[in-house]
């Protein structure tokens, strides 16, 4: 690959820490960012640890900033000397139906999960649109912008909009050499995920796999890393759907 990449959200063990550790393995460099100070730090030394010759940086950002995710890219065009990849992979669910929901609760998932994504975006395409290279945008969507599912109302219309976020800014960034593409994962099971879902319902969600098993977040980040790659050069626009529902 030998791009450099940002991924936001990335600390901990869940589809950005394994993108990072993907886009590694293929030979890129990486910056990885996220709001929470001290699994970003473990987050870095980890994949430093792993792969002690290549570059991973990091940019503390609280996503629902502005001005944090300006500062960003700024930040990783200074640190890695340009940017040709980003994945969006900042997002935040619950389980809360909407007749009990506040205004608060749905406010915060909208923001993180959809603003945030627009606000990368938006800087990723003013910092693309300003160097003659081009570069790739990769979001992190859901089954859940197409499917119903109960207590979800605020994160599956979050993902939609991402999906809807994804079509029409591809279509306006293809004139400057910029794809955009995104991920729609079923269900990829990892320690955070536990902590905003219960484990009863991630087991009943898993169980309705085809292969009857949530899947491994490498398995999401490989499809990521294939639509970052020059793999996937006539593809913008398009959600593709990471999961094993049964038929």
């Amino acid at each position: 690959m030998g791009k450099k990449a940002i991924i936001t959200a990335a600390a901990g063990t869940g589809i950005g820490f394994s993108t990072a550790r993907r886009v590694l393995l293929e030979g890129g460099d990486v910056l990885v960012s996220d709001f929470h100070e001290r699994r970003l730090g473990e987050t870095v030394e980890k994949l430093k640890a792993e792969f002690p010759g290549q570059q991973v940086e990091s940019i503390i950002c609280d996503v629902s900033s502005t001005e944090q995710v300006d500062a960003l890219f700024v930040g990783a065009a200074e640190k890695l000397g340009r940017i040709d990849i980003v994945v969006n992979n900042a997002g935040l669910g619950g389980e809360t139906p909407v007749v009990d929901m506040t205004d608060d609760q749905w406010d915060r998932v909208l923001d993180i999960t959809l603003n945030s994504t627009f606000r990368s975006t938006r800087a990723a395409l003013r910092y693309f649109k300003s160097v003659p290279h081009g570069g790739v945008l990769v979001n992190n969507a859901s089954v859940l912008g197409w499917r119903a599912q109960h207590s979800q109302a605020h994160y599956a219309a979050a993902k939609a909009g991402v999906m809807a976020l994804t079509r029409c800014s591809a279509i306006e960034a293809a004139e400057y050499g910029v794809r955009i593409n995104a991920v729609s994962p079923s269900i990829a099971r990892h320690a955070f995920l536990a902590k905003v879902t219960s484990e009863e319902l991630l087991d009943q969600l898993a169980s309705g796999e085809a292969y009857g098993r949530a899947a491994e977040v490498w398995e999401i980040a490989t499809v990521i890393a294939m639509l970052a790659s020059d793999y996937s050069t006539y593809m913008t626009g398009e959600i593709v759907s990471v999961s094993s529902q049964r038929a």
